[in-house]
């Protein structure tokens, strides 16, 4: 028998008018700039930067840094659900999106205050955690007006064209600070590397870049009707949680499929993750890239990751969504085992199936979005997306556990992608049996079959 329910009873929405390019564009312009956050912020620069010997020892400010994080991914966890379920229902979504937005670039900005000093440790600590939180429920707001730039028959192309945005911004982005502040001294302006200035000042930088890319979305989608029927406001947020615990039963009742998806995402979700933040430990441990080369090849990988997203997109709209993701897993998979097995016979290994490896981190985190969104009816995308982000970070600690395991285990770094591999690998298998929902207009192809 097929799923044929949806997620909960739809909210009255007005009929849809075509979806001009014009406001895609608009609407991936976020993504774009958002990178500053994830690979400059978070990834590449400002996360290396904070962790140096002169705001204190490595292993504790490493374990602060962690520890900085871990209440930051709490507070997302027990607050996304409400927080898009109240947006929904007060038609605020785009309101949301442009505090949450709002606040992340001003933890960006505030980033510059963060000399090498231990007594700047807490604030720079601080500021990161508030900014991951701001940046999540914003991604929470922005996924779910994907509903709003596209049609069942374009959701997939669409969503690989923002989030292959996403990766090529963020590398223009760390392109620029690289060559013109980073690895020079001085860089452009005269900026140097006393006190941390080029990494501060990249910081003011990728602050703008966000601000900026950010702005033409709130122009070119429409906000949301409110919804009558729920009550925002302060009895919305505490009746909120009760709200959350019906929509769990009712997804189990009505869409279970759609609740194994969620759960099934979050474990998959989590190996993607893992790649590209024990990547770089890998390629250096195992494969001897000094840390120039290491940042070479995230480039190279991020390039070749949004490319490929924006492509996969295309074909998602032809095959469906849940063929992109087991296929681009299963390769995944394929290249990873190929890098641990053939890593005596070089560097050239990890170029090849490493990068092979990153061509499909992107179509598969593109397609799940895409799927998900056909799942969801109107005027409920913030709730269930608030939702996709809590699974996530219910299950994070899965590939940082299995690395470490894997590592302990074979006592070397390189068995650290056997573990990310595992992870990925009990991802697709609780993937395999979920079934898509019939919705009207939506490709054939990703219709669930009849049983």
């Amino acid at each position: 028998m097929s799923e044929t329910a949806p997620v909960l009873p739809p909210a009255p929405a007005p009929t849809p008018a075509p979806v001009g390019k014009g406001r895609i564009f608009s609407w991936s312009l976020w993504d774009w700039g958002s990178a500053a956050f994830q690979a400059v912020v978070t990834t590449f620069v400002f996360g290396v930067y904070i962790t140096q010997p002169a705001f204190g020892p490595e292993h504790e400010v490493t374990a602060q840094l962690g520890t900085a994080l871990l209440i930051a991914g709490i507070v997302v966890a027990l607050l996304a659900p409400i927080t898009g379920q109240l947006s929904d229902a007060a038609g605020r979504r785009k309101l949301w999106l442009g505090i949450t937005t709002a606040v992340t670039v001003g933890c960006t900005a505030l980033l510059a205050l963060v000399a090498p000093e231990p007594s700047f440790l807490m604030l720079g600590l601080v500021l990161l955690a508030i900014g991951n939180v701001a940046f999540e429920f914003a991604s929470v707001s922005y996924n779910a007006m994907l509903s709003q730039v596209s049609t069942n028959a374009n959701v997939g192309r669409v969503s690989g064209f923002g989030w292959g945005m996403g990766y090529l911004g963020g590398i223009v982005l760390l392109a620029i600070l690289l060559v013109g502040f980073i690895f020079p001294d001085p860089g452009w302006f005269g900026v140097t590397h006393e006190g941390g200035w080029n990494i501060r000042v990249a910081m003011l930088v990728s602050a703008t870049w966000f601000a900026l890319s950010a702005i033409p979305v709130f122009f070119a989608v429409p906000e949301i009707p409110a919804d009558p029927a729920r009550k925002p406001g302060i009895r919305g947020v505490l009746t909120a949680y009760g709200t959350l615990v019906r929509t769990i039963r009712e997804l189990w009742r009505t869409a279970r499929q759609t609740l194994f998806f969620l759960i099934a995402s979050a474990v998959f979700r989590d190996g993607l993750a893992g790649v590209f933040t024990f990547g770089g430990v890998i390629a250096a441990r195992s494969f001897g890239f000094d840390p120039t080369t290491v940042i070479i090849f995230a480039i190279a990988a991020n390039v070749v990751a949004g490319l490929a997203t924006i492509s996969a997109g295309f074909a998602e709209d032809r095959v469906g969504a849940k063929p992109i993701m087991i296929w681009s897993l299963a390769c995944m998979i394929l290249s990873a085992l190929l890098v641990f097995i053939l890593a005596p016979l070089g560097t050239w290994v990890f170029w090849v199936f490493g990068l092979l490896l990153c061509i499909f981190v992107g179509p598969v985190q593109s397609a799940s979005r895409s799927f998900l969104t056909r799942l969801i009816p109107a005027g409920r995308e913030g709730e269930i997306f608030g939702l996709y982000a809590t699974t996530g970070r219910a299950v994070s600690f899965l590939a940082p556990g299995a690395f470490t395991l894997a590592v302990t285990l074979g006592g070397s770094a390189i068995f650290g992608i056997l573990g990310i591999a595992l992870v990925l690998i009990v991802g697709l298998i609780l993937l395999l049996p979920v079934r898509a929902a019939r919705v009207p207009g939506t490709p054939a192809a990703e219709a669930a079959p009849s049983r």
